[in-house]
């Protein structure tokens, strides 16, 4: 019986199925269309979409179209990418109508900042006051 985990992680914290040298990723299905969100905004390099498991009011998460793994992973050319993703924060909090009242904007990285999903992501959160931060990462993704 194989007791290997059934994901493993290489030194880029890059997410596979054990037996697959082709990355899994939930994020890349979803940018691609084979898997359904709830898009709040996109444009040809960002793509903000409803978390599916909310801990706010609202709870979106903002990507990019390009698979990063994670803020380690994150190269020089992808600088501008960034700030892309940022700008796609202000535009949604500004169309969710949290803009004035405040947000949280959390970016979780590697196993001991709770990411599961290794996809570089934002979790934009706001609608009512969050409270200090406890060290539980939302959504542990």
């Amino acid at each position: 019986m194989d007791e290997s985990p059934l994901f493993l992680y290489d030194g880029s914290m890059r997410l596979y199925e054990r037996g697959n040298d082709v990355m899994d990723c939930i994020f890349c299905k979803i940018v691609n269309g084979d898997l359904p969100s709830t898009k709040v905004l996109e444009n040809d390099k960002v793509l903000v979409f409803q978390n599916i498991n909310p801990e706010a009011p609202v709870h979106v998460l903002i990507i990019p179209k390009k698979h990063i793994s994670s803020m380690n992973d994150v190269q020089e050319e992808d600088l501008a990418l960034i700030g892309e993703m940022h700008r796609a924060a202000q535009e949604a909090a500004a169309q969710l109508g949290i803009a004035e009242s405040g947000y949280r904007l959390i970016n979780n990285c590697g196993p001991n900042g709770e990411q599961t999903v290794f996809h570089l992501h934002y979790h934009l959160m706001g609608g009512k006051r969050l409270g200090a931060l406890t060290g539980i990462s939302p959504s542990h993704t």
